[in-house]
């Protein structure tokens, strides 16, 4: 299979050594990895990560780390520092995340529901720099490419779910900037609704190239679709043979490398990729 043509340049996402503890109990330990800034030929590419993983492996915990709810009890977690960033991408300024930096949507899409659409999106802007002209604009822009023009007025209550599920991402990545993560976003939706999402990575990954979501997903094939990098998560065996209490990354696979990335086509080898994974999973 042809590779798809992509340069990678500086980092946009570092993590080292991270552990995290609770009353004396470690959930999650040692886990290294760098996401790098991809630049697809012909046009506006950002990342999409999928972390996958059996449940009770420490995903949830190790993205409350990498948005910055959670403060490591080892290690590091640093993101682009967009501040500073001068559009030379291969040398992108590094800042350790702090709370509010990456935005962060649950399984439930939770949202305000005495606000409007508009005034949330309004009220995730609230500490921007932008006037107030610029906010409504950049939001009537995104309300336009994100089908939500015709309920910009309506309450939660009055909304579709995937007009939610659509209102909470945006919400989230107008808040944060570059970075947004999604936990299980696919748990328990109809097949209408994974769509609306599928829809809604599509719309961040190609605003910007610094643009990157992180998901946890148990469907495999999914993950394979849409993310252009995965990372199984899960218990590490010990040299007796059992395995230990604490998650961490077990194994990584780059779709681009491989040319699986950006396909429209669920071939063989992505087939035999699901199937990799999956033992991957069940050894853990």
């Amino acid at each position: 299979m042809a590779k798809s043509s992509y340069e990678q340049r500086g980092s946009v996402l570092e993590v080292e050594n991270l552990s995290l503890s609770y009353d004396g109990k470690t959930i999650i330990k040692d886990i290294s990895f760098t996401v790098l800034d991809t630049v697809k030929v012909g046009s506006t590419q950002g990342q999409t990560v999928a972390f996958v993983g059996r449940s009770g492996r420490g995903k949830s915990t190790l993205f409350r780390a990498l948005s910055g709810l959670e403060q490591p009890s080892t290690g590091t977690v640093k993101i682009c520092d967009m501040g500073k960033f001068n559009g030379d991408n291969a040398h992108i300024p590094l800042k350790p995340v702090h709370e509010g930096d990456v935005g962060f949507v649950d399984q439930k899409y939770t949202l305000f529901r005495h606000k409007t659409v508009t005034q949330a999106l309004h009220f995730a802007m609230r500490k921007s720099n932008l006037s107030e002209q610029e906010k409504t604009d950049k939001i009537n822009v995104h309300l336009e490419a994100w089908g939500l023009k015709n309920v910009r007025n309506q309450y939660p209550n009055e909304l579709s779910g995937g007009q939610r599920q659509r209102t909470a991402i945006l919400e989230q990545l107008l808040s944060s900037g570059n970075f947004i993560i999604l936990d299980e976003p696919f748990s328990g939706l109809d097949v209408g609704n994974i769509e609306s999402v599928k829809k809604a990575f599509n719309l961040i990954n190609g605003s910007h190239e610094l643009n990157t979501v992180l998901f946890s997903t148990h469907d495999i094939e999914l993950a394979i679709e849409l993310a252009d990098s995965i990372y199984v998560v899960g218990h590490p065996r010990l040299s007796s043979g059992e395995l230990a209490a604490h998650g961490t990354i077990l194994k990584h696979f780059d779709l681009k490398e491989m040319g699986l990335a950006w396909s429209t086509e669920f071939n063989g080898e992505h087939q035999a990729l699901a199937k990799e994974i999956k033992t991957a999973m069940l050894a853990s």
